[in-house]
């Protein structure tokens, strides 16, 4: 079968039966047309023509075009999601790509803030934007919830129980959790709730001062104002309050597995990342004051 047929069943098959997310979907579909345009390029237009050394030959193109292990390693899992799509459906005899590995790489650690650089930048919100209400919430819900911004752009008002202290969260896989909010949060969504006015439990919790569905682009814009004005981190984007809220935990004592469970981790290895980051925090505070250091 032709290749780009068989990568748009693959991809319907995401879409329709996994029901994974439209942004994970758009993903798959860039990296399989990349590939799939380099396939045709060399005349290789069925997919079972294409053998082990075919796809190692195109991950060598990747790395001669610059891109890093990371990336290289992100394209490698969809063609091989791909392959295993097209051995199931008998659309091939082998699976060329069962035995090629990943780059090695070596995995960053996130950049986390200070809690005193979070209040500053909440601070600053309430001192210089027309409507604090509206940043505090996003900040305290990113931050107090540690949830990621496609998660809170969807949250409508019937995911905050107020009084049980917790919040639904719609997140990746289409899977539900549910988060503690802290006293503090609680007090921001009500004050934030009280200028919002009535609202049933399918509306928006929180919208734009335009009265707009908010949207990733947008709460990245007051994140990155706000975090600009008081930190000079190299990244200043939503998902640096979540980053910080994982690693605030389990420097206060918090067990791995609730992390995980807090975050949404499919798997406990994402989540240990952040016991990397603490270990690196102390290992800075020890070098910074003691005296045998």
């Amino acid at each position: 079968m032709e290749i780009r047929k068989v990568s748009n069943k693959f991809l319907s098959e995401l879409e329709n039966i996994k029901r994974y997310s439209n942004n994970t979907i758009k993903s798959y579909g860039i990296d399989l047309e990349d590939f799939a345009a380099y396939c045709i390029n060399y005349n290789r237009f069925e997919i079972g023509s294409i053998n082990e050394k075919f796809i190692k030959s195109y991950l060598g193109e990747l790395s001669l075009q610059g891109l890093n292990k990371r990336s290289i390693s992100r394209k490698l899992a969809t063609i091989r999601s791909l392959f295993k799509y097209s051995f199931q459906h008998d659309f091939i005899d082998i699976n060329p790509s069962i035995t090629i590995h990943n780059p090695k790489t070596s995995r960053e650690l996130p950049e986390i803030l200070s809690t005193d650089t979070f209040l500053a930048a909440c601070k600053e919100a309430d001192l210089n934007d027309s409507n604090p209400e509206l940043v505090k919430i996003i900040f305290e819900l990113l931050y107090g919830c540690a949830i990621r911004v496609s998660e809170l752009c969807a949250l409508k008002r019937g995911d905050v129980d107020l009084s049980g202290q917790t919040l639904k969260v719609f997140g990746k896989g289409n899977k539900n959790r549910i988060v503690p909010i802290g006293n503090k949060s609680i007090e921001i969504i009500k004050n934030y709730l009280l200028k919002r006015g009535n609202l049933n439990g399918k509306e928006p919790l929180i919208i734009t001062s335009t009265g707009k569905e908010i949207y990733p682009r947008y709460v990245y814009r007051i994140i990155n104002k706000y975090l600009s004005a008081v930190s000079d981190i190299n990244k200043k984007s939503p998902h640096i309050l979540r980053h910080s809220a994982a690693t605030h935990m389990l420097d206060n004592g918090a067990d791995l597995r609730a992390v995980k469970e807090i975050l949404g981790h499919e798997n406990l290895s994402t989540t240990q990342i952040y016991t990397h980051v603490s270990i690196e925090r102390l290992k800075s505070t020890y070098k910074k004051s003691h005296p045998k250091s």
